[in-house]
C-alpha cells in the first residue's frame, strides 16, 4: 500500500511539473516594452455560439531591455481601447506571437527601452 501511494504522489508531482513547463513554452517569451499611441482598430465578431464580442487589434513597435525593436501585432479584447499613452510589457513568444500583456508604469520600463520609446 505505501508503495503504490509514493508512485501516486511521484505521478502527480511528475504531472505538475510537466505542466509548469508546457505552459512556460507556450505562454513564456521575450518580454518587450510599447506605448500605445493609437485606440487600435475595432473590430466587432461574432463568438461559434453567434454571441457579439468587441476586440481592438493593434500593431506597435516594442523594446526589449537591450533597445533591440519589434513591431508587435496583439489584440486587446475589451469593451473599449486600450488607454492611450499607456505603457505595456509585452510577452512575445516566437511560435504564438504575443501571448499576454500588463499595463506598467515608466519608471518600470529598462533604460534603453525607455529611451527608444522617448524617455
Amino acid at each position: 500500500m505505501k508503495k503504490i501511494l509514493i508512485g501516486l504522489v511521484s505521478l502527480i508531482v511528475i504531472a505538475f511539473v510537466g505542466l509548469q513547463i508546457a505552459d512556460k513554452v507556450v505562454k513564456g517569451g521575450d518580454d518587450y516594452y510599447v506605448q500605445v499611441t493609437t485606440d487600435g482598430e475595432r473590430i466587432d465578431e461574432k463568438d461559434s455560439s453567434g454571441n457579439s464580442y468587441v476586440d481592438y487589434k493593434y500593431s506597435l513597435p516594442g523594446y526589449d531591455k537591450n533597445g533591440e525593436k519589434k513591431v508587435l501585432n496583439f489584440n486587446a479584447s475589451k469593451d473599449r481601447p486600450l488607454r492611450r499613452e499607456a505603457f505595456l510589457k509585452v510577452t512575445w513568444n516566437e511560435k504564438k506571437g504575443v501571448t499576454s500583456y500588463e499595463e506598467v508604469t515608466q519608471k518600470q520600463l529598462p533604460k534603453k527601452a525607455a529611451e527608444k520609446l522617448g524617455f
